[in-house]
């Protein structure tokens, strides 16, 4: 620790920190354009400028200065630092002068209007007038993509997008070219930014030199409603801010959450907004003559009434979408166990994860800020680039500034960091667990290994041994201890740990999904409830009659013979839970489109002509009865808490060597789910990542 004066006020801060932060520590406001936090220190926008007192007669940049650089007074006084001296003011307006001698004067039909750093540093601490007449210099605009729009004649040259795009998403896309008035950020081929973080530049840019391109001229700040939600096109559970107008999602933005996205949100998080206004189900339908057609509640409910009723309850089933929300999830296990019926599951065909076995079997135990506390991290099976692209910059994180080694089993990805590839399959699986391996050893000698499994590791034929031989690993290299559990599942999809809290996997003598499948195509499944699930193979139910509840017209809709419309995530409060098994809620952001209605209402109406009404009136007395079952959703944002104990018994499962492949079931990032598969962004991106991917290959 050092003692400091800040403008007259002593404090003690830690050594390292910067002239800006021990400033800031002391109340102080300092005026910044290229510093950022998570960023390296550029040092090249200047305006952050401070008097140091027995220092240079000048000036200097607190972004760069360490407080251990500055010099004591001559009898020992604390180093003073001053932010609001003549010298400073005059540093300042100076500065700013510069930054505005080439920017155009074009803020009416700027979309930064309104959160502009510049605007409101300008004002703050620029002139009011200036002493350039010369004329502005034009840059010409750069095609980066169909998320980013640039208009680079506003470009201040803070290079924050070069170094996000070079530091923390890992794309060598963007530079700084040029020298003097020259000078421009560009992209060195002309291509398309090819990160799944991309969109984040915008947020970062405090001028509008980059852009929502899909955003661009359709509102101003000011006239949006701002709710604060979480993301559900992932696992990771983001934090997020919806902006909308009337009915209508206008943008997605980050909300900062440390122990989750930081203040990163992934393309497809902050794109996925026009989704929300196509192909939606905003009407009842009921399969007539073998063509659906609209209808009315009563209609439908008595359609689906009758189906149930004479059908036998072992033959019933329920399937959960990627998206389902815990709330609904439970209502309808509820719904289905009153009428007699065992079978509903929410994991992926073939999948060995069991709740039975324990929290700890299902999650990622040491949660996303424990793989920058991991001296090792083992990946298997998972590709979490497409699957989390948030966990995938953490690795980056903790491998860029730890050098954490990293190894992966399953699919030779570009993950943008440096790993040791150990094998495609099963077999290079059990060679490192019986320590064949190199890796064996980083492994050995670490104090905190993370072994990352993935969903697509832990479904079909060799699941089991997967799970088994993971866990052995873990166990084995001192992954499960008392105060550090480093085995982790990461899913991909927000409502699976969710379903698994609530238990809709079948009880004893139901079906999972695959039984659920393989008895329809024999004709033994009568009736199919469908939760937004839209991810399987739906053409296995042409003989059962299926009840589709969901927002989108997609697969499931196509399969249906009665669609229920219900909502999507910005339009009703529901509860997830992400791979780190942190509690998190929605917030309704607009009301859906038409007759759509929150999924827990259209079950609890349902259950009424079912003779099996809920007992639950309201989304509070519903949540009353999850929490008496399943308390621990009761803690939005609380700690979890697991049991090493539970992954050590699933250590002891003698594993069977199956030959297999360990691939990650996303094959396209953009193209995900059913909000995604109607957005008009999120297709061009789809169809520019496949164009790259044949060049690369050719």
């Amino acid at each position: 620790m050092a003692n400091i004066k800040v403008d007259g006020n002593e404090i003690e801060v830690p050594d390292h920190y910067t002239l800006m932060q021990a400033c800031e520590e002391a109340g102080a406001e300092i005026p910044r354009f290229c510093y950022h936090e998570r960023l390296s220190v550029a040092g090249n926008c200047r305006m952050c400028l401070v008097e140091v007192k027995g220092g240079p007669p000048k000036p200097a940049a607190s972004c760069a200065m360490s407080v251990r650089d500055l010099r004591p007074g001559p009898e020992g006084q604390p180093p003073e630092v001053f932010t609001n001296t003549p010298m400073v003011k005059k540093a300042r307006e100076g500065v700013m002068e510069f930054l505005l001698i080439n920017h155009p004067l074009d803020c009416p039909i700027c979309d930064q209007g309104g959160e502009c750093d510049l605007q409101d540093q300008a004002m703050a601490y620029g002139m009011d007038n200036s002493r350039y007449q010369e004329n502005k210099r034009a840059v010409e605009d750069k095609y980066i993509g169909p998320l980013v729009k640039t208009i680079m004649t506003r470009c201040i040259h803070c290079t924050r997008c070069v170094r996000f795009t070079t530091e923390v998403a890992g794309i060598s896309e963007l530079g700084l070219i040029g020298r003097g008035e020259d000078a421009e950020i560009t992209t060195y081929l002309e291509q398309a930014m090819t990160s799944e973080l991309q969109g984040n530049v915008i947020d970062l840019c405090p001028v509008g030199a980059l852009t929502s391109k899909p955003y661009a001229f359709q509102a101003r700040p000011w006239e949006l409603n701002k709710t604060e939600s979480i993301d559900v096109m992932d696992a990771v559970g983001s934090n997020i801010r919806v902006d909308s107008r009337g009915r209508e999602v206008m943008r997605v933005m980050p909300r900062v959450n440390e122990a989750i996205n930081e203040e990163w949100i992934s393309d497809k998080t902050r794109f996925i907004w026009d989704g929300l206004k196509s192909q939606r189900l905003d009407k009842v339908y009921v399969k007539k003559n073998r063509k659906l057609q609209a209808s009315d509640w009563n209609d439908a409910f008595a359609t689906i009434a009758r189906a149930v009723k004479k059908a036998d309850p072992a033959k019933i089933g329920a399937l959960a979408g990627d998206l389902a929300g815990a709330e609904e999830m439970y209502a309808l296990k509820a719904l289905l166990s009153a009428v007699g019926a065992k079978s509903f599951d929410c994991r992926p065909v073939g999948s060995a994860i069991d709740p039975s076995k324990g929290r700890a079997s299902y999650i990622m135990n040491a949660g996303i800020t424990g793989i920058e506390e991991a001296d090792a991290i083992l990946i298997v099976g998972s590709d979490p680039r497409k699957e989390a692209s948030l966990v995938n910059a953490r690795i980056r994180k903790a491998w860029r500034q730890n050098g954490t080694p990293i190894a992966v089993i399953g699919e030779n990805a570009d993950l943008k960091y440096d790993y040791a590839y150990l094998g495609t399959g099963t077999e290079a699986l059990a060679a490192l667990a019986a320590g064949d391996d190199k890796f064996a050893n980083v492994l050995k000698k670490a104090k905190k290994p993370m072994i990352i499994v993935g969903e697509g590791a832990l479904t079909g034929t060799t699941a089991k041994d997967v799970l088994a031989l993971s866990t052995q690993i873990a166990s084995d290299n001192g992954a499960l201890s008392d105060d550090w559990n480093g085995f982790a599942v990461l899913h991909n999809a927000a409502g699976r740990v969710g379903g698994l809290d609530v238990g809709f996997v079948p009880e004893r003598g139901g079906m999972d999904a695959a039984k659920m499948q393989a008895a329809a195509k024999k004709g033994e499944l009568d009736v199919v409830f469908l939760l937004g699930a839209d991810n399987y193979d739906l053409s296995a139910f042409e003989n059962s009659f299926v009840v589709y509840i969901g927002s989108h017209g997609d697969r499931g809709a196509h399969a249906a013979d009665v669609i229920l419309p219900g909502s999507a995530y910005t339009e009703k409060s529901v509860t997830y839970v992400n791979t780190a098994g942190i509690v998190q809620r929605t917030s309704r952001a607009v009301f859906g489109p038409g007759e759509a209605k929150e999924d827990w209402a259209i079950l609890r109406a349902l259950s009424a002509h079912l003779d099996a009404t809920l007992p639950f009136d309201n989304l509070n007395q519903l949540r009353a009865a999850m929490f008496a079952d399943v308390p621990h959703l009761a803690v939005v944002e609380g700690p979890v808490e697991t049991k090493a104990a539970d992954v050590a018994k699933l250590a002891k499962v003698p594993a069977k060597i199956k030959p297999g492949a360990l691939v990650s079931p996303i094959d396209d990032f953009y193209l995900t789910n059913p909000i995604a598969r109607a957005s008009k962004v999120m297709a061009e991106c789809s169809q520019l990542a496949l164009g790259q991917v044949k060049e690369a290959a050719e």
